[in-house]
């Protein structure tokens, strides 16, 4: 009988997998264009027709960033196969960014120098209706897709490889739409949504990252359908103490294959990310109302779904406006099979309570009510004694969580030009007093008390002179008064 059931879930996941890479067409060259539809979902179709726009064709041997300097509000640029060496700011509102793929060949931004990463960002867009698709980005330091404040925005179908720290980074925007990507070689997260509202995540593959796609600080996400295998983790969804939105809940994890997550942590020594056990599939820190559906979880050598509390890193409890337990978390029908089979120390003491010497299926640990599991015999288990059974069977009914029409672009008034800054663009490295990427602002601070001017030609020309942080990229493209109202706001935190 046991065998058969076996026989039953690896025919589950070799069909399933068919399906699935039936929709997104993997291959060496990258994937398979999806159709052209802009935005679905919501209550509506939120859409964006490219038929009729004026368009600014780039070849090999132009500038984008210049056909951006020369763009209006509603045009479209148009990148042929070559091989573009810059950075590329979009600081308009509704620029349409397409790469144009002939017989294999791509529009590929290179941030090397003699095969050796030395830019640190491929493409930043601070407008909103944004679209940025069929790009290979290659060797950046620092980002190769970072969203810093805009809304409404679709990024879909390029193939990043060791583009840095983050590949696709949305942060502080809303009502957004990232699919059809492919990337790999990224020392914190493949797909890294910060601080954001209304976003869908799905028919993604990602892999070979310390963190596959992240879901932090933000509130009414959708990770649907993703492929996300050989990395430290799979999928997270969690709280980062210190940051300015403080908050993460309505979360749904469905229909993903969460898969042989065993990479080595190549994350930078000291940061949060440095900290996830190699192994893991899927983990919720604190973040509340997450709905975890009809998964295939499998080959995770530590645990298949972690549930936990901000005590999970002592660094990571310090925020009092953060609060610290994952609370109503819902765990539906999941298929999950050879997980736990080499698991850390801690995993591994736990289990051997219940005289076990693999990690579990799914392991709760910490504070947190509310809870519930459906048919909870299906799994391994440790900790999830308080665990109710859930009367919820599907979500089903919620089939995106895009909005029907499009959230206006923010207006920053002047006094609120500083916050707005380093909410969209410098919270990505920096919370209060918890190290991410870079320095805790409250370190900042006392480093340059009474002094941002110092802060804001910093900004502008950063050295580096700790090996045990990153090299800082210049925010040069940011003007001269927005670089000093961010500093001085800077100084102003108080946590």
């Amino acid at each position: 009988m046991k065998k058969a059931i076996v026989w039953i879930l690896v025919s589950a996941v070799v069909f399933a997998a068919g399906v699935y890479l039936g929709k997104v067409k993997f291959s060496a060259s990258g994937p398979a264009a999806p159709p052209p539809t802009f935005f679905e979902g919501g209550d509506g179709a939120l859409s964006v027709d490219l038929a009729g726009k004026t368009i600014i064709e780039v070849k090999d041997g132009q500038s984008i960033q210049e056909a951006v300097g020369k763009a209006n509000p509603g045009d479209l640029i148009r990148v042929y196969p070559g091989t573009y060496r810059e950075t590329v700011y979009i600081d308009k509102d509704n620029i349409s960014l397409q790469g144009v793929i002939q017989k294999g060949k791509w529009p590929t931004l290179d941030g090397s120098v003699d095969g050796k990463a030395s830019l640190n960002d491929a493409i930043l867009y601070s407008g909103s209706n944004i679209l940025i698709e069929n790009f290979k980005i290659v060797l950046y330091k620092g980002n190769a897709i970072m969203g810093q404040a805009g809304n409404n925005f679709l990024i879909r179908n390029n193939w990043i490889v060791d583009a840095g720290i983050y590949g696709i980074f949305p942060e502080f925007g809303k009502n957004g739409l990232i699919e059809h990507n492919v990337l790999s070689g990224i020392s914190d997260a493949a797909i890294y949504v910060g601080m954001c509202d209304n976003i869908d995540v799905r028919h993604n593959e990602v892999f070979e990252s310390v963190a596959g796609i992240e879901i932090e600080n933000s509130r009414h996400c959708l990770v649907e359908s993703n492929y996300t295998h050989d990395n430290t983790g799979g999928i997270l969804a969690f709280i980062t103490p210190g940051l300015p939105i403080k908050t993460c809940f309505d979360v749904i994890i469905r229909d993903n294959f969460v898969v042989n997550n065993n990479h080595p942590n190549f994350g930078k020594p000291g940061a949060i990310i440095s900290m996830l056990p190699p192994g893991t599939g899927i983990i919720v820190m604190a973040a509340d109302d997450v709905i975890i559906e009809n998964n295939i979880i499998t080959g995770n050598d530590n645990t298949g779904i972690v549930i936990t509390d901000l005590s999970f890193g002592s660094q990571l409890s310090k925020d009092p406006e953060s609060e610290p337990n994952p609370d109503r978390v819902v765990v539906l029908d999941n298929v999950m099979f050879n997980n736990g089979n080499n698991p850390v120390a801690d995993v591994k003491t736990a289990m051997a309570t219940q005289m076990d010497n693999k990690g579990p299926d799914i392991l709760a640990y910490g504070g947190g009510v509310g809870s519930c599991i459906r048919n909870r015999d299906m799994y391994r288990t440790f900790g999830l004694e308080n665990y109710a059974s859930c009367e919820l069977e599907s979500t089903d009914n919620v089939k995106s969580y895009l909005l029907s029409t499009p959230v206006a672009p923010r207006v920053i008034e002047k006094d609120e030009k500083g916050k707005m800054a380093y909410y969209g663009v410098c919270s990505g490295c920096h919370a209060y007093d918890v190290r991410m990427i870079g320095p805790p602002t409250q370190v900042i601070q006392a480093l340059y008390k009474d002094n941002p001017q110092g802060i804001a030609d910093y900004i502008a020309n950063p050295v580096h002179k700790r090996d045990d942080y990153p090299e800082m990229p210049p925010q040069n493209y940011l003007s001269e008064e927005t670089r000093l109202a961010v500093a001085e706001f800077m100084l102003t935190l108080k946590n």
